[in-house]
């Protein structure tokens, strides 16, 4: 029995099913690997390593680089450090 062919060719029908389900298929597909690839990293950003630079190391690598002058320097150290200077 041979419901479902037509001429040698398949109904709309089996098109459209098929159609469907090769993007439903695809879309699963997608779905489970961006799931897993979330999953592994736990959707937070990783944590700085032992080798990562403090921001005062920082400020004072562009320090001596030139980058900002003392004035700039020290104030921007003490905002780091938490120092108020009392202006105002």
């Amino acid at each position: 029995m041979m419901w479902y062919w037509t001429n040698g060719g398949a109904h709309w029908w089996a098109w459209l099913f098929s159609g469907v389900g090769m993007i439903v298929f695809w879309a699963l597909v997608i779905w489970l690997i961006a799931s897993l690839v979330r999953r592994s990293g736990n959707g937070r950003p990783s944590a700085p390593g032992p080798d990562a630079e403090t921001p005062e190391a920082i400020l004072q690598r562009r320090f001596a680089a030139g980058e900002i002058d003392a004035e700039e320097y020290r104030h921007r150290l003490d905002v780091l450090r938490g120092v108020t200077t009392g202006v105002g």
